[in-house]
């Protein structure tokens, strides 16, 4: 938004604002923030910084835990959800040596800033394009509690089919059926205008939106696509896209979650990413004698991805949540392999972008839990590496399967190898092959241990509390 600090106050007093909120991001992904008035920012916070606890982030490897940030100007939006007026601005994240300010490795802007940077040393390309999808339901009611006599969620959408039973007054009908929110038009659709709004203003703050639509949970499942941007611009907009879409839906009295499998039986909420490289302004991925249109190099970076993915689904899908969404039977891919217009392939060449310039592919099994600056870095990273060893992925057996998986004889489906099952055995993946993303110091092994360390002690604690099922299973036993 601002080259400088200069504009940045030239800004400030034109539109009045009264405050600058500062945003950082912790390890897990989440946005934390810290206020100044406005007649508090100048130059010597662009030299000294402000500081605060690193260790409350999640870097928990640094023997001191004091590190500071300075403002990214370029990244700024005037709050829509402040009162007082508001300007938010992102910070980067630097240590402490001596007097001396470093930029932190750690901080997950700075990896993505590093994994575009080491792709353009590489010389494959010289820029990547990224398209996320984003799910995730709109909903009217959560309560949960996780104590020593009572575990229990409970959920509610106004749309939901269950509510076709009602009695009360008024009921006026018009409920989604099971699974099939794909698209339903209104009345159907309840949250048409917010959705609208959301996208209204999130195109105001500089994120092109492709369309948005209702999506099949019947529960109330969103999905809106944006059109697509630079890995680090969109790791940005991911994170502003999760802000708005959440405070928005609170604005006007509902919830939303991207939490990949909040309701038992409904379909899931991914994060499919599209991925697209180009050189100058030739498209690397284009090759009209390839197999569905692709050159070597996309299929390298194919034969790269599919690889490395289960050590990349403990970055992609770093929650246990995410693999209660990645079982057979509701789209979500569960073997690794490649495939044109199949959604049951972790990765789906689409069958509509058949010009040059938009000739990509799809990662499907990542999920909104995710760090997007990491996880956006990591399959960056992991394709390169299929690039620079010319991983091929047929010979490596991971197709292309242009048939349906979950039709093949169970014979036919054993040869293709599984995504892992667990956040456990996600992070086993990740400890036994991580050399990839250690390349041109993209990530650091402190950074990888860090986060292992978290995503390993959230799956022990999910394991050691006992399920409702088991109830049902065991009590009489």
């Amino acid at each position: 938004m601002f080259t400088n600090l200069q504009e940045c106050k030239k800004f400030c007093r034109a539109e009045g604002i009264k405050a600058i909120d500062f945003k950082l991001i912790n390890l897990a992904g989440r946005w934390h923030h810290l206020t100044i008035p406005v007649e508090r920012l100048d130059e010597q916070i662009m030299e000294d910084g402000i500081g605060f606890d690193g260790s409350s982030y999640g870097f928990l490897t640094l023997e001191k835990s004091d590190m500071v940030f300075l403002p990214d100007f370029r990244f700024a939006f005037v709050d829509p959800f402040c009162e007082i007026p508001t300007l938010s601005v992102i910070g980067n994240i630097y240590e402490l040596d001596g007097n001396k300010m470093e930029r932190f490795g750690g901080d997950p802007r700075y990896i993505a800033e590093k994994a575009e940077n080491y792709l353009k040393s590489t010389g494959i390309a010289d820029r990547t394009w990224f398209g996320p999808e984003f799910e995730f339901y709109l909903i009217d009611h959560v309560s949960y509690a996780v104590e020593r006599n009572n575990i229990s969620v409970y959920l509610d959408a106004e749309q939901a089919d269950w509510h076709s039973k009602d009695a009360d007054y008024p009921n006026p009908g018009f409920k989604v059926p099971y699974q099939q929110g794909y698209h339903v038009d209104i009345p159907y659709d309840v949250n048409a205008e917010l959705r609208k709004k959301m996208v209204l203003q999130l195109e105001a703050m500089g994120v092109p939106i492709k369309y948005h639509h209702p999506e099949v949970g019947s529960s109330g499942q969103m999905e809106i696509e944006v059109c697509f941007g630079t890995l680090f611009e969109m790791a940005d907009r991911t994170m502003l896209i999760k802000y708005v879409v959440k405070n928005m839906a609170i604005a006007h009295g509902k919830t939303a979650t991207f939490m990949p499998k909040p309701f038992y039986r409904e379909a899931g909420s991914g994060m499919h990413v599209h991925i697209n490289m180009y050189k100058g302004n030739k498209p690397v991925f284009y090759d009209a004698n390839g197999y569905s249109g692709l050159s070597d190099i996309a299929l390298y970076t194919i034969g790269g991805i599919l690889k490395h993915a289960p050590a990349l689904l403990a970055i992609t899908n770093p929650s246990t949540n995410s693999y209660k969404r990645l079982v057979p039977g509701y789209e979500a891919p569960v073997s690794i392999c490649y495939a044109t217009a199949n959604r049951s392939a972790v990765i789906r060449i689409p069958g509509y972008a058949n010009r040059p310039m938009e000739k990509r592919y799809e990662f499907r099994p990542s999920d909104a839990t995710c760090n997007p600056y990491l996880a956006f870095s990591a399959l960056l990273m992991a394709a390169i590496d299929g690039v620079e060893n010319k991983i091929d992925p047929v010979k490596e057996g991971f197709g292309p399967y242009d048939v349906n998986i979950f039709n093949l004889s169970e014979e036919e489906r054993a040869k293709i190898k599984a995504l892992p099952k667990s956040l456990a055995e996600a992070a086993d993946a990740l400890e036994n092959d991580y050399e990839f993303l250690l390349k041109g110091g993209v990530f650091t092994e402190g950074i990888i241990k860090d986060h292992l360390k978290r995503i390993r002690q959230e799956a022990r604690e999910v394991n050691n509390i006992p399920h409702p099922k088991e109830y049902e299973l065991y009590f009489d036993l």
